[in-house]
């Protein structure tokens, strides 16, 4: 949306737009306990944290949420693989970018200690603790998986060195059942699996985007639980929905967005569908 349109319907941003304001951000329950579960015992104690579900049921919002958070934390130090897909010789050039260690990625040994030994260092002399977040973890190769394991702990598993939070969808839970990833499975201390959203929470989800963003009257209450109803507990789907129905909205001029609008927009749209495919 331009700002005229915002400007026409007092918003003070898109709503429904992926890269919303942290604060705006839309948190159950089960996500916030997630995260102080994290800031509270995993970055102090070290290991893995698990963040499961389907696509669109929350896990890039918790992650966000979780790395807002973690970033007023005066004793961590946060940092986000971005490439989930690399090899073990990548992975090592990833993490030295991250964590500010030149490594040479052909010695595998050198890189393993030279990061073992910079997080050693830094948390004596700082006790600021690093905590890496891994989003599509599930694409990580079993071999960097256990990298990860072996890199993460000290002294006989006595000592943690770095705090690993892993978001994927329901494939990880099939791939840490494999044989030579269960040491990682056990390592798992704290668990999040994101469900389909029933209907009243889709709707608080849209309710409180609405009111963040400046209008929280944009919609009616008919239209909001028809939203949510149709989105077949997706928070993606949902966004999107009520996306395309805000750029009709603004095509047409319309003030208020209602179900004559809904029922009209996409009825239109469903009759040239079947236009083209006969």
């Amino acid at each position: 949306m331009n700002k005229k349109q915002l400007l026409q319907y007092s918003l003070k941003y898109h709503p429904f737009s992926p890269d919303i304001p942290v604060e705006a951000l839309y948190v159950t329950p089960a996500m916030e306990h997630f995260c102080w579960r994290v800031q509270t015992q995993l970055v102090g104690e070290g290991g893995f944290a698990l963040l499961t579900g389907d696509p669109g049921t929350g896990k890039s919002v918790t992650l966000r949420v979780l790395a807002a958070k973690l970033d007023t934390q005066r004793d961590v130090s946060v940092g986000a693989l971005e490439h989930a897909t690399s090899s073990i010789a990548d992975f090592y050039r990833e993490m030295g970018d991250i964590f500010g260690v030149t490594l040479k990625p052909h010695n595998r040994w050198g890189g393993f200690k030279g990061l073992r030994e910079r997080w050693a260092a830094h948390i004596e002399a700082t006790h600021i603790r690093p905590v890496l977040l891994v989003d599509e973890a599930q694409e990580m190769p079993p071999s960097v998986l256990n990298e990860l394991r072996l890199l993460s702990s000290d002294r006989f598993d006595s000592r943690s060195l770095l705090s690993v939070v892993l978001a994927a969808d329901n494939r990880l839970h099939q791939k840490l059942a494999r044989e030579d990833l269960l040491p990682l499975g056990s390592r798992i201390r704290v668990r999040l699996v994101l469900d389909a959203a029933d209907k009243e929470t889709l709707s608080k989800s849209l309710i409180h985007l609405l009111s963040d963003a400046g209008n929280a009257n944009l919609m009616t209450p008919e239209l909001v639980q028809t939203l949510a109803e149709h989105a077949m507990g997706n928070h993606r789907i949902l966004s999107a929905t009520a996306a395309e129905l805000l750029a009709a909205a603004a095509h047409k001029d319309v003030a208020m967005l209602d179900e004559s609008l809904y029922l009209e927009y996409f009825s239109a749209r469903s009759t040239k569908r079947k236009r083209k495919a006969s």
